[in-house]
């Protein structure tokens, strides 16, 4: 569903992602692991357009994003939750959602339904601003806004990034139950082992580099990954 080929991209003289070449297969979850600043958060803004690439290949679902504007990629159904939510807080958790449903209103009514029906407390608080929900609702809103695109994937950036442990278990459980109904997920994630867990496959990036890749199993008992990211 999705390729990248040879990604390099740099910020100024800065070459922040050296190559990079990773593949999602339809159906997956594909995780992307490694240090603050290895450039994780750099590879999604740019398969999204919002950063630009210096050369490489990015295909998803058979369309070059390379030449497609970032506002177009949405509707070849490809969502993004970034880093820190970019909810609109002075916006009702409704209106979030309806703008979730921007590039493709078919069907809005029902599949805002199916949110609230996986999210109940977003129901519960539909008419509440959304800067007055708490960090694990806010997270919930900004997957409940992605599936409003009735994507066929999704790009999660640390979704369980300053929640506590028991949200960080909700979150990755919802984060499998969305892989279930059919999307795909590339997910990038600071907290290795609750990633690995869920995933298919992942890679581990160091420096801009892929250092490791393989089916998520086996990076769990590799000795480098235990080391470096797992704390044994």
């Amino acid at each position: 569903m999705l390729e990248i080929k040879e990604l390099n991209v740099s910020y100024g003289a800065v070459h922040a992602i050296h190559g990079v070449s990773i593949k999602v297969n339809d159906g997956e979850i594909v995780s992307l692991i490694g240090a603050n600043g290895a450039g994780k958060t750099t590879i999604l803004r740019t398969i999204s357009g919002l950063k630009k690439a210096d050369s490489g290949e990015i295909i998803f679902d058979g369309a070059d994003l390379r030449k497609t504007e970032p506002s177009k990629i949405i509707s070849l159904k490809l969502a993004h939750v970034p880093e820190g939510r970019h909810i609109f807080p002075d916006m009702t958790v409704e209106e979030n959602l309806e703008m979730g449903a921007y590039a493709d209103a078919t069907n809005a009514e029902a599949v805002m339904e199916d949110v609230y029906e996986r999210f109940p407390r977003l129901k519960e608080r539909r008419k509440q601003l959304a800067g007055t929900l708490s960090g694990g609702e806010q997270q919930m809103l900004a997957v409940g806004r992605a599936l409003m695109a009735q994507p066929k994937m999704i790009l999660m950036d640390e979704p369980s990034m300053g929640l506590s442990p028991l949200l960080v278990k909700e979150i990755f459980s919802i984060i499998k139950e969305v892989n279930k109904k059919g999307i795909t997920i590339l997910l990038v994630e600071q907290n290795a082992k609750m990633a690995l867990s869920i995933s298919d496959r992942a890679y581990v990036l160091e420096t801009g580099k892929i250092t490791i890749e393989g089916p998520a199993q086996d990076l769990l008992n590799d000795e480098r990954v235990k080391k470096a990211y797992l704390g044994q």
